[in-house]
């Protein structure tokens, strides 16, 4: 199968989400029993083409939904959701707490014949990825269900990536995993540039990927994304953990981390009460192996990142501006950063390339040290693909070879051997510059927000962009106001 048909599948399967709109099945509840029905369905042809035990039980098969129409198929696809929600591992992790929005049992038994209708074990498992990357993409473009926080842009996933240079036999963990970008892109880096033996393969498969995800619905769509793209097909070990990270250190250490955190700045620490409610307080995160305590959210994950690595383990991470440049807690998590891993690497990034709209934000990366009585950041380069750079969702979206050119100066065959391409003189718009330890120390509170570019849109003679792309920069510049002003509230608070 080629991917226009994948994308013709994606389509018609989507398609059908407008239908069940008008019975107020949103997008992301379409996703959802697409998700239960897609799992069933494909055990049911894994045992069939294995001539295997199917691991769920017969009572609650793909079979049993076949043959059953009206008010029987409703009630018997419930009884399903809820017993298989309280089984262990991938299955129990899929179906948690798992509800039937499709009220109506004439269209639950039409999506169900959708399904039936494809073979999906018999597709390549690129093209299972496709359909279903297709349908998580649609879903975060519908700005009323909020999902485009959770799904980071693929190009600039591929391109982070592309510079980590994963390799077999190491750890991974994403510990905001959304819907599984950035771990599945991992997975494809090291299988596409690597040669693997059974071993490895297996390894890379069931034990190498880990994540967490704090939204039980968004958790359920990564464990599915994963598990279509061939990962975590080992039913007694879910790779996704359904939890806040930042409430505790999970007791394990990773080669490496790979996230896009949340955006927003509050953090809250969640716990279920004893009569089962789920409640959010204590806004500043303590916790013993932190820098600093602090509500930021933000600063919490770059600190959470940090206690994650092994020694000498890699990290790139995905921050606003605010974690480069705000005071107090800001700018003792940059010293100690700074001081205690080489953060060697500053990329960024565009506005307008978030399906969250007014985000200003880059990605850091660095690598943890062992203790030193010096510090370990000895260079910082920076790369501006911000400045004279404008991009949207829909008329000029971000692509991967608007990359390429930072992937060339990152230099990942050796990052010692860099060489800039801004020079006061013969280069003064290059993109890419390197400071020192000492001139980042010079800066007031340590600011890593760093700029040097002539922006060209204000100068005189500069013609107005098009109105969508004035319309997305208006609102990110009236966010970062807001942002800052909250920052200063809050400052004013602390000090009373």
């Amino acid at each position: 199968m080629t991917t226009p048909s994948a994308s013709a599948i994606v389509q018609r399967v989507w398609n059908y989400c407008n239908v069940l709109r008008d019975d107020g099945v949103s997008y992301g509840d379409y996703l959802e029993q697409l998700t239960y029905l897609l799992f069933l369905k494909m055990d049911h042809e894994r045992a069939q083409l294995l001539n295997e035990d199917s691991a769920i039980p017969p009572e609650y098969s793909w079979d049993t939904l076949r043959r059953l129409e009206g008010a029987e198929l409703e009630a018997h696809y419930r009884t399903i959701l809820v017993e298989l929600g309280h089984r262990r591992g991938l299955i129990g992790a899929i179906f948690r707490k798992a509800q039937n929005k499709i009220q109506d049992p004439a269209k639950l038994r039409r999506l169900i014949d959708l399904i039936d209708s494809e073979t999906w074990m018999g597709m390549e498992v690129d093209v299972k990825g496709t359909i279903y990357e297709g349908l998580l993409e649609k879903h975060a473009q519908d700005v009323k269900s909020g999902a485009g926080q959770y799904f980071t842009p693929r190009p600039l996933i591929k391109a982070i990536v592309e510079v980590m240079r994963p390799e077999p036999g190491i750890t991974i963990v994403d510990p905001a995993a959304g819907t599984g970008g950035f771990l599945i892109a991992a997975y494809n880096y090291i299988q596409e540039h690597h040669d693997l033996d059974r071993e490895q393969m297996l390894f890379l498969q069931n034990k190498a990927l880990h994540g967490w995800e704090i939204v039980n619905e968004t958790a359920r769509l990564c464990i599915m994304n994963l598990y279509l793209h061939g990962i975590g097909h080992d039913l007694d070990r879910c790779p996704i953990h359904v939890a806040d990270s930042l409430a505790k250190h999970p007791g394990q250490y990773f080669d490496m981390v790979l996230t896009n955190p949340p955006f927003g700045k509050k953090s809250s620490v969640t716990y279920v009460t004893d009569e089962g409610e789920i409640r959010h307080e204590a806004q500043t995160i303590v916790r013993d192996d932190f820098w600093v305590s602090t509500s930021n959210k933000q600063l919490n994950f770059v600190q959470h990142v940090f206690t994650l690595l092994k020694q000498h383990g890699r990290a790139a991470v995905v921050v606003p501006d605010n974690v480069l440049f705000e005071g107090g807690p800001g700018e003792v998590v940059r010293r100690r950063l700074l001081q205690q891993a080489d953060v060697h690497t500053l990329l960024r990034l565009p506005t307008g390339i978030f399906y969250a709209q007014g985000v200003k934000a880059n990605v850091l990366f660095f690598d943890r040290k062992p203790a030193s009585s010096q510090p370990w950041t000895r260079k910082l380069w920076v790369y501006d693909l911000r400045t004279n750079k404008h991009f949207t969702l829909k008329q000029s979206p971000l692509a991967y070879e608007d990359l390429s050119d930072f992937i060339q100066c990152y230099n990942p065959e050796n990052r010692h051997a860099r060489k800039p391409t801004w020079d006061p003189e013969k280069n003064p718009q290059g993109r890419w510059r390197v400071f020192t330890y000492d001139e980042l120390m010079a800066r007031d509170k340590v600011n890593l927000d760093i700029f040097w570019l002539r922006d060209e849109s204000l100068e005189e003679t500069a013609e107005l962009p098009d109105p969508d792309v004035l319309a997305e920069d208006i609102l990110e510049d009236l966010e970062t106001v807001v942002e800052q002003i909250r920052a200063v509230m809050n400052g004013l608070k602390t000090q009373d």
